[in-house]
């Protein structure tokens, strides 16, 4: 962080590479400077070319005033270039040229642009496989590799699991406050291939779904809630047991009331959404 040199942060989806990008930003001396985040995979060619350099009046049908592009708008401060890998060969070319030169012109414009920023790329690819097989230049990859920073998917990393699920819960202030034991022993348990993301958009469906002040077993998603015999050692394992009875249970009360939810419900004294999920999740319905 404490130095001016380009970074390139490697890793999964959503294994939270900007807010690395930004940890890095506000550690530097350029912190009282701008962040400008640029999603390269979000726009085509021409838009992206727009987006960062800029462009003149009448640059292109449309081009109704002159704007400001995103490096220009980082002067004196930090570029991040996500999805770097996703960018055209073309665009490589028109970005290595800035890299080097440190100056760019808009589109339309033929007045160069000198601009100070530190380049943080990020990539969920692996751009020295690109390299080999000619889809990324090399002498770019050579310029965005001066640092490289791998970030290891969450399923690596289990002991961060627990803290983070727990820091977007306390985010929510609302719904419920804790997990149960059995949620806490499965959350651990699952791999999360969506990474913190995914860890995130499941604590928060959990926290507004759950009935009370605990997020149980049947609040977690249905694939998560799969990995919940692993998480428990197995079907024979504690959390396997409780499974089984408790999915014996659900069969009676249904078999019971005909297949009727609302009265199984009644008849084991729970809400009927919270059993309609139960259900969902077990496979029942």
């Amino acid at each position: 962080a404490k130095s001016d040199l380009t970074v390139l942060l490697l890793g999964e989806s959503g294994t939270g590479k900007e807010v690395v990008a930004r940890l890095v930003h506000r550690m530097s001396g350029r912190a009282g400077g701008p962040f400008v985040a640029v999603n390269c995979v979000a726009l085509n060619e021409n838009l992206l070319e727009s987006e960062l350099f800029g462009h003149e009046k009448g640059a292109f049908t449309g081009a109704a005033g002159r704007r400001t592009g995103k490096i220009e708008l980082a002067h004196g401060g930090t570029l991040f270039l996500d999805e770097i890998g996703d960018i055209s060969a073309a665009f490589q070319a028109k970005l290595l040229r800035v890299l080097q030169e440190r100056s760019f012109e808009r589109v339309g414009g033929n007045e160069a642009i000198e601009v100070d920023v530190r380049v943080i790329a990020a990539t969920n690819r692996d751009l020295k496989k690109a390299v080999a097989e000619q889809r990324f230049r090399e002498d770019l990859f050579y310029r965005l590799n001066v640092i490289s920073v791998s970030l290891p998917p969450l399923r690596d990393r289990r002991a961060d699991i627990l803290p983070l699920a727990e820091t977007f819960l306390k985010r929510m202030a609302r719904g419920a406050t804790v997990f149960s034991a059995e949620a806490r022993a499965v959350l651990e348990g699952y791999a999360w291939p969506g990474n913190v993301r995914e860890l995130k958009n499941a604590v928060e469906r959990a926290a507004v779904l759950s009935e009370g002040a605990e997020i149980g077993l049947a609040d977690l998603p249905a694939e998560v809630m799969a990995s919940a015999p692993a998480a428990g050692g197995g079907p024979e394992g504690f959390h396997g047991r409780v499974d089984s009875a408790r999915r014996r249970i659900v069969e009676e009360a249904l078999a019971k009331c005909e297949g009727n939810q609302t009265k199984a419900a009644e008849l084991l004294g729970l809400q009927r959404t919270y059993l309609a999920r139960l259900i969902r999740q077990m496979g029942l319905g």
